[in-house]
């Protein structure tokens, strides 16, 4: 079987977030408490949008538009030790998706306003679902290293060590100098 070498995905909104640089964001959502966003869903797509309200939380599934890519081992959060990418949730990745559970506070036509933010403001949307914990928690879990450092979490921030200052966006500047547009 031949692999493709690229795929390619659309973004189907851009996410607002009040952090406009990587450094201070919450690592994870878990660390974001009561931290407000807005979700702009491109106007095409907002037709998927129906019955969204009726979840108390959604996933949100993005794109890592700012993170470099350094190498299959990393420094991650939280820990002073090198570790495989894949044994982390650093944003720097071969593929950098990246997954966030929050809450959903309100849907206005294609905005959804959001809790719980730990995403850089102007970050490509990829996908929504629902957060539904039947289909989504897991019992008896091991957490690996992290199991001696997850007690950081909640005062842990971005440092920028995975981010690079240059970069280009995918979809026109436009669209991310008008957060305005994002609000309720």
């Amino acid at each position: 079987m031949v692999l493709p070498l690229m795929i390619c995905y659309r973004p189907i909104g851009i996410i607002h977030s009040p952090f406009k640089e990587p450094k201070d964001v919450p690592i994870q959502a878990s660390a974001a408490k009561d931290i407000e966003g807005t979700v702009e869903v491109f106007p095409e797509f907002s037709e998927g949008l129906k019955d969204i309200e009726e979840f108390s939380h959604i996933i949100l599934i993005y794109h890592f538009h700012r993170a470099k890519f350094k190498g299959l081992l990393v420094e991650p959060y939280m820990h002073e030790e090198k570790h495989g990418v894949f044994a982390t949730r650093a944003p720097a990745r071969p593929n950098p998706i990246g997954i966030s559970v929050v809450r959903l506070v309100e849907r206005k036509g294609n905005i959804l306003r959001i809790r719980d933010v730990d995403i850089l403001d102007g970050t490509p949307l990829l996908d929504i679902k629902p957060y539904v914990p039947e289909f989504d928690v897991r019992e008896n879990v091991r957490i690996g290293w992290l199991e001696k450092n997850v007690h950081k979490l909640e005062k842990a921030r971005d440092d920028g060590r995975f981010f690079s200052l240059n970069f280009n966006y995918i979809f026109p500047a436009s669209l991310l100098e008008a957060p305005e547009r994002a609000k309720l």
